[in-house]
């Protein structure tokens, strides 16, 4: 993509990109070629291998795109990064603060090193006493001190921040309007969210059978589909999938998952599907086309199989997950913005949430959302950017009562978290106890939810704070699959019920 923009804005003569990409053998010689150019452009994965050539080099800039990448001290990515040489260093991200203030103390580590002393003396100074503050029993020394540390912070590294929203750069920018689009769970996701939720959960939480975040998981893919729960490994898969048999059903069919009769609808409503017989002629020209987000690959390929192909045949699309070679994507962006005739592109957000340009795109919608609001903010604004001439509508499909309005409300409240250092502002944040955390596994039917099926956003209740706080960066599906083994706690569930 920077390459592209690169060769599209700025002559050759001035500067000469290149795309520093490929298997170890291309990359090696692609090095012999690096003296010819004046702009490199290589992922943070690469510069991670291949950091001995990188760090050899004194180069006059490092800009690091979507810099927030290195928020985190403690990974290679960040102690390969702060190998490299530069005369001057910048980093680009619309989201430099995604979670707590010591993702700050990352960036600017690497910025200048030592502005704000080591990551000891950063928490000392900054980090605790905003975090006390943060806590319902705070006193009222420690909210005192939580505001003045928070001050302090925000005059110390504001003449180095230079923020520029769309409202005041853009603003030729067509309006963009997110709205929550709300389902009821199926009588079969209902079930096994109650199984779990209310048998399982007050007596298992704090065994050594499972652990509440993978049961937040568990039942974060409940609300999307069954089929990501009930493997053969579920105590109930046999029994569950005997009962759907003797009614003539199966798991492919769309009305046991709320989200997929909710999208079908959605795509439907926006002129997508529609057989071309039955589509009027002048309404071709107008026809929208849509961004359709998961967290999951698996959660992509439920959509493709069972709702496209089977139900919605008439539908174009195109598709882009982590079994995409790099070098391929750009590509597969470039087709989906130029051929009007291409309905839809599906995405996995960590794929597709950052660093393309899909204004071809006016309609984004979230199967899935992320517990991170930066992180579906990044993936809307993949098509409401420079270039794009129409109103783009965001719509979040969200299971009612269930643990996802949770996800709706902690999304506000970490974006209130985001702003407390960038903005002049300070929020008071809340904490949880005990009885709050389980609270999460309960359906409740008091949460704020609007009542009708679609409508603009609300924040939802209050909660899971503290949680996300202290791990600010456990809901990545990749950290899942490598810290909690979500077949061993299915398979754990069997236990937990004896």
């Amino acid at each position: 993509h920077w390459v592209f923009e690169v060769n599209k804005f700025i002559p050759s003569k001035f500067l000469k990109p290149l795309q520093y990409v490929g298997i170890p053998y291309e990359r090696e010689r692609l090095r012999h070629h690096v003296k010819h150019y004046n702009f490199i452009v290589a992922s943070y994965d690469i510069v991670r291998k291949d950091i001995d050539f990188f760090s050899s080099i004194k180069w006059n800039y490092c800009i690091l795109d979507e810099g927030h990448v290195i928020k985190n001290g403690k990974t290679k990515v960040f102690k390969a990064i702060k190998q490299i040489v530069a005369n001057h260093r910048l980093i680009l991200s619309g989201t430099p603060i995604q979670n707590n203030v010591l993702e700050l103390w990352s960036l600017f580590d690497f910025l200048m090193p030592g502005l704000l002393g080591t990551e000891r003396q950063f928490t000392a100074r900054y980090s605790r006493p905003i975090l006390a503050a943060r806590d319902a029993k705070a006193t009222p020394h420690q909210l005192q001190a939580g505001a003045l540390a928070c001050e302090a912070l925000h005059r110390q590294v504001l003449p180095f921040l230079l923020r520029r929203v769309k409202e005041d750069v853009l603003k030729e920018l067509p309006p963009k309007i997110t709205q929550d689009y709300y389902c009821e769970l199926s009588p079969l996701q209902r079930r096994l969210y109650e199984d779990l939720s209310k048998e399982h959960m007050p007596q298992g939480i704090t065994s050594h059978h499972t652990h509440v975040f993978q049961a937040l998981h568990y039942l974060q893919n409940v609300c999307n589909h069954p089929k990501l729960v009930l493997t053969a490994e579920h105590p109930e898969a046999r029994a569950i999938a005997a009962r759907l048999q003797d009614h003539h059903s199966s798991l492919d069919d769309i009305h046991h998952a709320a989200k997929l009769p909710a999208l079908k609808q959605l795509l439907l409503d926006c002129g997508i599907g529609t057989p071309a017989s039955d589509v009027e002629p002048e309404a071709v020209v107008s026809q929208h086309r849509a961004l359709v987000f998961c967290q999951l690959k698996k959660m992509l390929d439920i959509v493709e199989q069972d709702l496209l192909k089977r139900h919605l045949p008439a539908v174009t699309y195109l598709r882009l997950d982590g079994s995409v070679p790099p070098h391929q994507r750009h590509a597969i962006v470039t087709r989906f913005n130029n051929d009007v005739s291409i309905d839809l592109l599906l995405l996995t957000t960590a794929v597709g949430g950052l660093g393309l340009n899909l204004t071809g795109a006016d309609t984004v919608i979230f199967v899935e959302h992320d517990w991170n609001p930066m992180k579906d903010l990044q993936a809307m604004d993949r098509a409401h950017r420079i270039g794009q001439k129409k109103v783009v509508n965001v719509y979040r499909l969200i299971t009612r009562d269930t643990l996802e309005e949770k996800i709706m409300g902690l999304q506000k409240f970490k974006l209130l978290t985001a702003n407390t250092v960038i903005s002049s502002e300070n929020a008071a944040m809340e904490t949880m106890g005990t009885d709050q955390l389980l609270d999460l596994f309960n359906l409740s039917s008091s949460n704020c939810a609007p009542q009708q099926t679609s409508q603009q956003s609300a924040a939802g209740p209050s909660g899971m704070k503290s949680v996300l706080e202290t791990l600010p960066d456990l809901w990545d599906d990749k950290q899942y699959e490598e810290e909690y083994d979500m077949t061993n706690f299915i398979k754990g569930l069997n236990k937990m019920s004896t």
